[in-house]
């Protein structure tokens, strides 16, 4: 088999599978063979990743879930997880395996270090997911998307930036129009899966703005499922023009056209909406474990480039005060779209991938 390779290793949310797709579109252009070690779940979220990334499918399970009988039986399924990563890496040794957090990673990540393989892992989030905190100390390098990330003691990583799928950095620093008339587009996101309280909390708000403003509106909702039809009729009633879906498949092009985002702040998020450039209100996810969502979003919120408010803080008035703030005043929109593009690094994924190359050279595997 020709080129080195390089597993990824990866669990089954957007927020790990869009950089990992990202890392791997890298190196298949530097001519490496890439493939994706993950669980059946992941697998599903793995439809993007380029077709000459195969799919290694491991046992994996999460602890926390599944109540006593889970507890009990994860171990069990991720050592057999482990066994299986073994083998195959035994068939066709990787120069070096990346890790991306989630437990469908460990089984991969864990063979590695039994085979004497170099490993790196890096963390999306400004706080490390129990995962990823696992591997740290044990990884030959880790980077990280957030500067600063709170890590492990004796930890060192290095800032690379959150890499961002092809069709992102295909729109990186697109310029930021604010037409002096005619529709003003409005981008509501809710990470890889919806958002309930986008869907209960941003129709209100924009109904709620100075008629002369609403009637400009061009609104793309992502909605959860069992709230499309509730949004739909919501955005109708208020007389606001709105396209509704669960899913967007053109996230990349909507957000290059848009004047406001509306978002969570999960990493792969902040990361799109930094390296297009777009001015932004963040509404981290309130359970996000060790409130991470909030530490993703502190770098724009520094730079003025995007207005965060806790979920606490989100109420129809507060919300269409923040919304009006910028889309009633055009250099303020602008100016923060330069500031986003400012704390933006459009080259992470060159940044990892380099870091992969290294990492590969360290023991000989190059």
């Amino acid at each position: 088999m020709g080129g080195r390779k390089l597993v990824i290793a990866a669990g089954g949310t957007g927020g790990h599978m869009f950089p990992a797709q990202a890392l791997a579109e890298e190196m298949l252009a530097r001519g490496w063979r890439v493939s994706l070690s993950t669980d059946i779940r992941g697998a599903r979220y793995a439809g993007a990743f380029p077709e000459d990334v195969p799919r290694e499918v491991v046992r994996a399970a999460t602890p926390a879930r599944g109540g006593a009988l889970g507890k009990l039986v994860a171990p069990l399924m991720i050592g057999r997880g482990v066994l299986e990563a073994v083998s195959a890496m035994r068939r066709d040794r990787p120069a070096a395996v990346a890790g991306f957090g989630g437990y469908p990673a460990v089984p991969a990540m864990t063979a590695a270090k039994l085979l004497g393989i170099p490993t790196l892992i890096h963390e999306q989030n400004g706080i490390p997911g129990r995962v990823n905190r696992l591997f740290a100390k044990r990884a030959d390098k880790v980077a990280c998307s957030v500067w600063p990330t709170v890590l492990p003691p004796g930890v060192d990583a290095e800032h690379t930036g959150n890499p961002v799928r092809g069709t992102i950095a295909a729109q990186a620093g697109a310029p930021y129009d604010f037409p002096s008339d005619g529709s003003l587009k409005v981008v509501i996101i809710g990470g890889s899966q919806g958002a309930a309280i986008m869907s209960r909390e941003v129709p209100p708000a924009l109904a709620a703005l100075p008629e002369d403003l609403r009637a400009r509106l061009d609104v793309a909702h992502q909605a959860r499922g069992e709230d499309e039809a509730r949004v739909r009729n919501a955005y109708a009633d208020a007389g606001i023009a709105a396209e509704v879906k669960g899913f967007f498949d053109d996230v990349p092009e909507r957000l290059a056209a848009c004047q406001l985002v509306i978002s969570r702040s999960g990493a792969s998020s902040v990361a799109d909406i930094s390296v297009v450039g777009r001015p932004s209100i963040l509404i981290p996810f309130a359970l996000a474990a060790d409130d991470h969502q909030t530490a993703n979003a502190r770098g724009l919120v520094e730079a003025e480039a995007a207005v965060m408010l806790r979920e606490n803080e989100v109420d129809t008035d507060r919300l269409a005060a923040e919304i009006s703030a910028i889309l009633s005043r055009p250099a303020r929109a602008r100016a923060m779209a330069d500031a986003a593009q400012g704390v933006a690094k459009p080259d992470a994924q060159a940044r990892l991938a380099d870091l992969v190359e290294r990492v590969a050279e360290m023991k000989g595997n190059a």
